[in-house]
């Protein structure tokens, strides 16, 4: 598993590919791998399943059991899917440039959630508040 280091320089770098679809097929991967990261602080081995056809989902559905607050994130992970399909039917390669960056944005979303998450137990109660990592400053 790549550390979340590895993965926030990853994400910065998928979303400047020049190949859209090769860019949002690795986001889409390491928007998996942050969620991976959680299931696994969690105790759980991560699932190889899918939930409406993207593993992504599947493993939000698995962090989130026990823990209502993850459920925040839940349409961030919607939302990273949304623009994968987005890319993958997309004919016009400016668009496709376009929505990668958005992609881009909504992984370093993600990625800034569960990290956030992992280092202080209550963000997220109320979606993404950055207040329980600013108050410790």
């Amino acid at each position: 598993m790549r550390s979340l280091a590895e993965i926030e320089l990853a994400i910065s770098v998928a979303a400047s590919d020049q190949d859209a679809k090769a860019g949002a097929k690795a986001l889409l991967n390491l928007g998996e791998d942050v969620l991976e990261h959680w299931v696994t602080a969690k105790g759980s081995e991560p699932t190889e399943e899918q939930r409406e056809g993207f593993r992504l989902l599947a493993l939000h559905r698995q962090g989130a059991k026990g823990d209502p607050s993850f459920n925040a994130c839940r349409e961030t992970c919607r939302e990273l899917a949304y623009h994968y399909n987005l890319i993958d039917q997309e004919t016009d390669t400016a668009a496709r440039q376009k929505y990668l960056m958005l992609m881009g944005l909504v992984a370093s979303h993600l990625f800034l959630f569960v990290s956030g998450k992992l280092e202080t137990a209550g963000l997220g109660e109320f979606c993404c508040s950055s207040k329980p990592l600013h108050a410790a400053e």
